[in-house]
C-alpha cells in the first residue's frame, strides 16, 4: 500500500509539472484506488460539494468510460452531462508513464474525444464511481497523432416494435474551449481557408472564403412520423412501440370517455348550467396516447386542452364535474374558470389560461427532477400559437442549456383561435425551431395514437436517459370551436371541418386497429358508450346540486395571516351582499 501511495504522490507531481496549470485540488485527493496492469486505473475523488472533481489515471492507448455524480460546469471547463457515463481520453498522447486528468473543480481542460466499439448507458446508482466499462478501443497509434475531431450524435433507431430503442453510438465528443482565438488547425477538418479555424465556445468554427447565407427554409418539409393509415392499418415496415391488448383497450376506452364528456359538458354550457367550456375534439389521440407513454411520476404542465392526461391517470368524472361547477368539492375551491383542472395527487399542474407561460415552469420542474436524481421527466403541452410567445423561445433555450429532461408537445392544429398558421410563422411549423436551440425534435401525426405513443415513449427514454429536452410537433386539427365563446365557422370553411371530422378522426382510426387485432367489436362499443354516458350525466347532476364554497375561501390560501387590506375587502363584500342579496347566488354560503 505504501508503494502505491508513493506512486500516487509521484503522479500528482507529474500532473502539476506536465500540464502546468492550477491543480491545487489534486492535493485533496485521498490515496484509495485500485490498479490493474491490463485495465485503466480509475480513481475516485469526492471533494466538498462546491469543488467536486474526479481524477482519472490511465496508461497510453487506453480508452474507458466512467460514471460520475457531479461535475462543476463553468465556462472554460470541460462541460459534460452529470450522472451519466462519460468518455475520457487524453488530447495528447502521453508517455508510458501513467498521467492524470482533472475534470471539474478549478481545473481547465482542453478537449476530450472517445471512440467506443460498444456503449451502454445506465441510470446513476450512487454518488460513487463503481465500475470501468469494458469493450472500448482506442484509435490512437502513435505518440504525436491526434484523434480526428468528429462525433456521431446519440441515435435511437426505430428498428422494430421490440427493439426497445437501444443506443448504439460509436463515437462521442465532449469539448469546452479555454479561450476565443483563431489559429491553424492541426487536424483534417474539412475544407477551409488554409486550414484556419476559430476556437469558439461550443465548437471549432472553420473559416471559408465564400459568402453564403443560410437559407430561410429547406427545399423539402420535415416528414411526419405515422404508423396507421386512414383505415387503421400499420404501414408496411412501420416501426413503433409494441402496445399490449390491455393498454390498447384502456387507450380506446379513455378516448371514447373523453369524447363523450366533451359532448355532454359542452351541451351543459349551452344550457347555461356551467359558464364556460372547451373540447378536445379531434385531439383525443394526443391526450390519451401521450399520457399512456409516460409515467405517473412524471410532471405534467398542461395548457388547457389536455384533460385526457388527467383522465388516464385516474381523475374521475365526478372530479371533472366538480371543477366545472366550482362546488365545494372542487380542489380549486371555485376560484378557477371551468376546465382549469389541477391535481397534486396526479402530478398535474393547475391549468393557466395565459398562453405559453407554463413552458418555462415545465423546464424548471424538469431541472428540479434532474437535480434530485429522479427517474422522471416533465411533459408540457401548448398550441401552435404558443410558439409566437417569448416564453416558448426562452423555455427551449433554458432547457437546452440546463439539459433538462423535459418533453415539449406542440399541438399544431392549424389555428390559434382564428389565426391560421400561415399568419403565425413562416418556418416549417414548430419542429424546426427546436434545432435552432439545440433541442432534438420530431414531427408526428397527431391523429395517429400509435405514432404519438411511440414518439412520446422514445422521447421519455431520451429525456431521462440522456438528460436532454425533446420537442414533438403533433400535426392535428381542432374539429370543435376554440371554446364555447367561439364560432369557428366564421373563419374556417365548414367542409374543411367536416373532412377532418369524418376522414381523420383519431378515435375511429384507433378503433379500426384494435378491431383488426380481434380486441374489440360492435357489442362492446355499444355497451361502453352507454355506460360512459350514464356515468357522466350522473356526475354532472351530483356536481350541480352540491354546495358552493364559502365566501371566505376567496381570501385564503395566499397569506398565512390575512393582511388588513384583504380583511377590509372581505368585510366590504359581505356588507354588499347583505344589502343586495338579489344580485348574488343564494347557494353561496356567506
Amino acid at each position: 500500500m505504501q508503494d502505491q501511495d508513493s506512486k500516487l504522490i509521484k503522479m500528482k507531481e507529474d500532473v502539476k509539472n506536465s500540464l502546468r496549470t492550477d491543480f491545487s485540488l489534486v492535493d485533496d485527493v485521498t490515496s484509495s484506488y485500485e490498479y490493474k496492469k491490463a485495465s485503466p486505473l480509475l480513481f475516485l475523488n469526492t471533494l466538498k460539494p462546491a469543488h467536486r472533481a474526479l481524477v482519472i489515471f490511465f496508461p497510453p492507448s487506453v480508452l474507458f468510460l466512467i460514471e460520475f455524480a457531479a461535475v462543476v460546469v463553468r465556462r472554460n471547463y470541460l462541460s459534460m452531462l452529470d450522472r451519466k457515463f462519460v468518455p475520457i481520453v487524453s488530447w495528447e498522447m502521453v508517455t508510458s508513464k501513467p498521467k492524470a486528468l482533472i475534470v471539474g473543480g478549478k481545473s481547465v481542460f482542453k478537449e476530450t474525444v472517445l471512440q467506443a466499439s460498444e456503449t451502454r448507458f445506465y441510470s446513476p446508482i450512487s454518488s460513487t464511481f463503481e465500475r470501468v466499462v469494458s469493450s472500448c478501443t482506442c484509435s490512437m497509434n502513435s505518440h504525436y497523432n491526434k484523434t480526428p475531431l468528429t462525433a456521431a450524435p446519440f441515435a435511437r433507431a426505430f428498428k422494430s416494435p421490440d427493439s426497445n430503442f437501444r443506443f448504439s453510438p460509436s463515437l462521442f465528443l465532449a469539448r469546452r474551449f479555454e479561450s476565443i482565438k483563431a489559429g491553424k488547425q492541426l487536424d483534417s477538418f474539412g475544407s477551409s481557408v488554409n486550414n484556419q479555424f476559430l476556437d469558439f465556445p461550443g465548437g471549432r468554427v472553420a473559416f471559408t472564403p465564400n459568402m453564403r447565407f443560410i437559407s430561410e427554409s429547406s427545399e423539402e418539409r420535415i416528414p411526419c412520423y405515422r404508423v396507421l393509415d386512414d383505415d387503421g392499418q400499420p404501414f408496411p415496415d412501420s416501426s413503433f412501440v409494441k402496445v399490449s391488448e390491455g393498454v390498447a383497450i384502456k387507450m380506446y376506452n379513455d378516448m371514447v370517455t373523453l369524447q363523450t364528456m366533451d359532448t355532454i359538458f359542452y351541451e351543459a354550457q349551452r344550457q347555461g348550467r356551467i359558464s364556460f367550456y372547451l373540447t378536445t375534439s379531434g385531439e383525443e389521440a394526443i391526450n390519451i396516447a401521450s399520457a399512456a407513454a409516460i409515467k405517473n411520476d412524471d410532471f405534467v404542465v398542461p395548457q388547457y386542452r389536455e384533460p385526457g392526461v388527467l383522465l388516464w391517470r385516474g381523475f374521475s368524472m365526478q372530479e371533472f364535474a366538480n371543477q366545472c361547477f366550482g362546488n365545494k368539492a372542487d380542489y380549486g375551491k371555485g376560484r378557477q374558470m371551468p376546465i382549469h383542472y389541477g391535481s397534486n395527487k396526479h402530478n398535474y399542474f393547475t391549468v393557466s389560461s395565459t398562453i405559453a407561460t407554463q413552458l418555462p415552469h415545465a423546464v424548471g420542474a424538469a431541472y428540479a427532477l434532474k437535480m434530485d436524481q429522479k427517474d422522471a421527466c416533465a411533459v408540457t403541452y401548448f398550441g401552435d400559437g404558443g410558439t409566437s410567445e417569448g416564453d416558448f423561445h426562452a423555455a427551449l433555450n433554458f432547457s437546452a442549456v440546463t439539459e433538462a429532461p423535459v418533453i415539449f408537445i406542440c399541438r399544431n392544429n392549424g389555428w390559434a383561435i382564428s389565426t391560421p398558421i400561415s399568419d403565425q410563422f413562416r418556418s416549417d411549423g414548430a419542429v424546426v425551431k427546436g434545432r435552432a436551440y439545440g433541442v432534438r425534435s420530431i414531427r408526428v401525426d397527431g391523429n395517429d395514437a400509435l405514432a404519438i405513443y411511440s414518439a412520446v415513449h422514445a422521447a421519455r427514454e431520451m429525456a431521462i436517459g440522456e438528460g436532454r429536452p425533446i420537442l414533438i410537433e403533433a400535426l392535428t386539427y381542432r374539429v370543435g370551436h376554440h371554446t364555447t365563446s367561439d364560432d369557428s365557422t366564421k373563419y374556417r370553411p365548414v367542409d374543411e371541418i367536416e373532412w377532418w371530422r369524418t376522414t381523420q378522426d383519431p378515435v375511429t382510426r384507433f378503433r379500426k386497429w384494435i378491431e383488426s387485432n380481434g380486441w374489440w367489436n360492435g357489442d362492446i362499443e355499444s355497451e361502453l358508450r352507454s355506460s360512459v354516458r350514464k356515468q357522466i350525466l350522473h356526475a354532472l347532476q351530483e356536481a350541480e346540486k352540491a354546495e358552493k364554497p364559502p365566501i371566505s375561501d376567496l381570501f385564503t390560501d395566499v397569506y398565512d395571516v390575512s393582511p388588513s387590506n384583504l380583511r377590509e375587502q372581505e368585510h366590504s363584500l359581505r356588507e354588499t351582499i347583505k344589502k343586495h342579496p338579489q344580485d348574488y347566488p343564494s347557494n353561496v354560503p356567506i
